[in-house]
């Protein structure tokens, strides 16, 4: 039987071995979307588009739905659901049935919710009189079906700043239980978060790469009293809101295309900024004036979620590369992540572009801008370092890693993560990894990531997998969805895999205290 391409590639996804009927069910839906002609587009930006300088993260080719949605669950527990049938909660219990209820008709770009809330200040308010063990077994049970039912490493819970029982049993609970989801952020604040709390964190991150270190002081200053989650691979969005889509620079290609430094900065780059604000914009309009979704959400109808609270986000990666090909250009043998001038020119780059977006106004859009976002990578780039990062392999000590780069997080908005790769024997003295992360902090790091070498678990560019899991895949398959991407990310020569472990010393600690 002679098949079409289309047709070939169902036929592809069904009879795969390593896939389940629902794995299957969901690349069908995908193919099925992806059939369909591409949102009409102008010929300069398709054909940059068709060349991957500029990126749609393929989302698909019709969006109907958003990218990240953050419902507001402390609404939700509140009022209940007419759409869902659920009436306010009272107890604990009914406060973690009706999450996981809702948790099954959040959407996003993966088909899984992508933020879970902050779990510990949305379930404060149904403790009652409950003890830390009856808290403990019932918030066990929630984090295994959170895992088993939803098992996508880009879904995200948050937990802090205030040091509570809720918190506290959330870490342990994690530590012991090592599982690939959720992803988990811990919010620190300095006026709030005791430092006692910050090392059980740490302690964590230690045994299980979790969790990402959110720095609540610098955040909030770019969100309102709603405030906001951090969700996926460490996007900070409106809560009640969300990020409508995500489009990428592909910073290496543009500086290849550029004549010399001058060039890039004076023209090329913002040809293809441009390029990308268009992309966004027609994906944001179909999004909101031809899919349906905010017109037919529940969530929308009982004001869990507001269409004016979504921001598209304006990403960018391949800065080390753009930064070392424009200094080859000049003759200059300064690398980026080590030399000043090179780290100056990184840091012209993100001005450049931050000032770009907020001299547009985009359209459906929250405060009327996009929100600059380091992306954090995707399993099929090759010879591109994610994001602001410096190359696999050639990191430098913690301390000059964070001196490079700090100047750069007040910028992205929406999120930047940079993961520090620590030897193992920070195992002994979590401490010297506490100090490391108040320095980030001070100097300006918006978030602090770290992998222990050593550990299972560890992140493929901002997502958690486990080794174990990726050493199997190509025979057995996996129940979680996100271990083929951590599988086709680890045969890249630049992978996570290559990352340089690095000690933290006694000096480093004592001179940034």
């Amino acid at each position: 039987m002679s098949l079409t391409e289309f047709q070939q590639n169902c036929y592809n996804i069904v009879t795969d071995p390593n896939l389940s009927p629902k794995q299957k069910s969901n690349l069908l839906a995908l193919a099925a979307e992806n059939n369909l002609p591409y949102l009409e587009l102008d010929s300069e930006t398709q054909k940059a588009l068709n060349e991957r300088v500029i990126c749609d993260m393929y989302e698909g080719h019709a969006p109907y739905k958003p990218r990240y949605v953050l419902p507001d669950y402390t609404k939700f527990l509140k009022q209940g659901s007419k759409w869902l049938e659920l009436e306010p909660a009272n107890t604990f219990d009914d406060a973690l049935n009706m999450l996981t209820i809702i948790y099954h008709h959040v959407p996003s770009v993966t088909g899984m919710p992508v933020y879970l809330g902050c779990l510990d200040q949305i379930l404060l308010p149904y403790v009652g009189h409950l003890t830390e063990d009856e808290i403990y077994e019932r918030l066990k049970h929630f984090w295994i079906m959170l895992d088993r039912n939803l098992p996508d490493a880009f879904m995200h819970a948050n937990i802090g700043p205030t040091d509570n029982i809720l918190c506290r049993v959330i870490l342990r609970i994690d530590r012991e239980l090592k599982q690939v989801a959720p992803n988990l952020t811990f919010i620190y604040d300095e006026n709030i978060t005791p430092e006692s709390l910050l090392l059980v964190a740490i302690e964590n991150i230690c045994e299980t790469s979790k969790p990402h270190i959110a720095n609540n002081n610098m955040i909030q200053k770019d969100f309102d009293d709603k405030g906001y989650g951090v969700v996926s691979c460490y996007n900070s969005l409106p809560v009640a809101g969300g990020g409508s889509t995500l489009s990428r620079i592909n910073l290496k290609e543009v500086a290849l295309r550029s004549k010399n430094s001058e060039d890039f900065l004076t023209n090329t780059l913002p040809y293809y900024c441009q390029l990308q604000l268009n992309l966004i914009k027609a994906r944001s309009a179909f999004l909101y004036e031809q899919s349906n979704f905010f017109d037919g959400s529940f969530l929308v109808q009982e004001e869990l979620i507001d269409p004016n609270r979504f921001a598209p986000m304006f990403g960018i990666f391949g800065m080390a590369e753009a930064v070392n090909i424009l200094q080859e250009n000049a003759n200059l043998a300064g690398r980026y992540g080590f030399d000043e001038q090179a780290n100056e020119r990184a840091l012209n780059i993100t001005q450049l572009i931050a000032k770009f977006i907020d001299s547009h106004t985009i359209k459906n859009a929250w405060k009327g801008k996009a929100m600059l976002h380091a992306q954090s990578g995707i399993s099929i780039d090759k010879d591109t370092t994610p994001g602001l990062r410096i190359p696999y392999g050639h990191e430098p000590d913690p301390v000059t890693h964070i001196m490079a780069l700090f100047k750069h997080h007040h910028y992205y908005t929406s999120g930047i993560s940079d993961i520090l790769t620590i030897e193992e024997t920070i195992k002994n003295n979590p401490s010297a990894l506490l100090q490391i992360c108040k320095a980030a902090f001070k100097f300006g790091f918006r978030e602090f990531t770290a992998n222990i070498s050593g550990n299972d678990l560890v992140r493929v560019t901002g997502y958690m997998v486990r080794l174990s899991d990726i050493k199997k895949y190509n025979k057995e398959g996996s129940r979680i969805n996100t271990t083929f991407l951590g599988a086709e990310a680890a045969d890249d020569v630049n992978s996570y895999l290559c990352r340089k472990p690095r000690v933290i010393s006694h000096e480093q600690i004592m001179g940034n205290r």
